[in-house]
């Protein structure tokens, strides 16, 4: 990662999280169009093309900028020193900024406006907590995986993802950059813009407190553990 440029980082950052968050919404556009009102078959079909669009942009845009895509994933990098905290920020600049276009593009795609404020509320403690499980379960699997199989980070977190769809009240947004691009679409995947801070205060805590109770699980972990 460091043989690149930061602007090049940036922009790796930038394009990845905008895509992610065209397959996000433009998925979700086109199932809640296509499954007759059948929300779980939305669902559905929303969740296979996040996870494989996530997949493929870790693979590809890891070698160039870690492929965080998700400023708390950043703000954990800079706490362990991974990163530097200017970096960071810039990183989450970048994020946020290609999280919008995403959803500007995925509406452009499909003749809508370029932006429609969500009235899909996501509020209520159980959607708080949903989304600190779901972002405390993103950042274990990427510090986890990553030090003891990182050849398989990028699927990991892909299914991470796709099953947080599923068992999180919340449809685990995890993200506050897509949590923000998000509030742009009054689709299936939208958010409230009113609830937008609470969910991103919610993923925050959780990526923290991951941070903190992988820094001891997995610190100095015997040879033999690394290679079950």
């Amino acid at each position: 990662m460091a043989e690149f440029a930061l602007s090049r980082r940036l922009a790796a950052e930038a394009a990845g999280t905008g895509f992610l968050v065209a397959a996000v919404v433009g998925s979700g556009i086109m199932a809640e169009r296509l499954a007759g009102g059948n929300v779980a078959l939305a669902l559905l079909a929303n969740t296979l093309a996040t996870g494989a669009m996530l997949a493929v942009l870790i693979v590809a845009l890891a070698p160039v900028s870690g492929a965080h895509f998700n400023p708390a994933v950043s703000l954990v990098a800079a706490l362990r020193r991974d990163m530097a905290a200017g970096e960071a920020a810039l990183y989450a600049v970048a994020q946020c900024a290609g999280g919008v276009t995403g959803t500007i593009v995925a509406h452009a795609m499909f003749a809508l406006p370029p932006v429609t404020w969500s009235l899909h509320a996501r509020a209520g403690s159980a959607q708080l907590l949903s989304e600190a499980v779901a972002a405390f379960g993103l950042v274990a699997t990427i510090l986890a995986t990553a030090r003891f199989r990182p050849a398989a980070t990028a699927y990991s977190v892909a299914l991470y993802v796709m099953a947080g769809y599923w068992f999180t009240a919340s449809t685990c947004f995890a993200n506050p950059a897509v949590a923000l691009a998000r509030s742009l679409t009054d689709s299936f995947a939208g958010i409230r813009p009113e609830d937008v801070p609470g969910f991103v205060a919610a993923e925050i805590v959780g990526a923290l407190a991951a941070a903190g109770a992988f820094a001891w699980i997995v610190h100095a972990a015997p040879r033999a553990s690394r290679e079950m």
